[in-house]
């Protein structure tokens, strides 16, 4: 089993939640951009965070050009599946990152975490595999960004203290 699988298959097994923080990427199938996303960040993602993703509508396998571009990386993702999005998945994520856009037909799920991102990511399920490689480097860039953030503590926002409304 080559060691990106191993490390793929052991992200997967650790259980969910917990002292673990928790971002969850989604997109409506989980087989290409969301997929991409959640392996780089668990290839870089600070002490005690990781990756999940998830789609409203889970294709039946992870897109083939999204496999090869990330073997490109030196990752592998070949085992994995699209997953739906379920209530577990939004009550456990610290962090919710929509990775599509409502200009695809209006079919981009809705995420209930803390925090919530939506990056606009178009679709490059039928896109070329160069076009899908800068889809891909975007994806990539903006995690980076994502995981500096959060090391600085700028993401999630601090909880703030709850307001109360004192009458008379």
């Amino acid at each position: 089993m080559p060691v990106e699988q191993s490390l793929n298959t052991a992200v997967e097994a650790r259980p969910v939640g917990g002292s673990e923080h928790i971002v969850l990427f989604v997109c409506t199938e989980n087989r290409f951009r969301s997929q991409i996303a959640e392996a780089y960040f668990n290839a870089m993602a600070p002490p005690g965070w990781r990756a999940v993703s998830a789609g409203s509508e889970p294709a039946e396998e992870v897109h083939p050009n999204a496999v090869k571009l990330m073997l490109e990386e030196g990752i592998d993702i070949s085992g994995k599946k699209p997953k739906p999005l379920t209530p577990e998945l939004h009550r456990i994520a610290e962090i919710g990152v929509v990775v599509c856009g409502e200009s695809e037909s209006g079919t981009c799920p809705t995420v209930y975490t803390r925090y919530v991102e939506h990056w606009e990511i178009p679709d490059p399920a039928r896109m070329s595999l160069d076009e899908a490689r800068k889809v891909r480097d975007e994806i990539k860039r903006r995690v980076i960004d994502l995981i500096e953030r959060i090391k600085r503590g700028e993401v999630p926002p601090a909880q703030k203290g709850r307001f109360r409304l004192k009458l008379g």
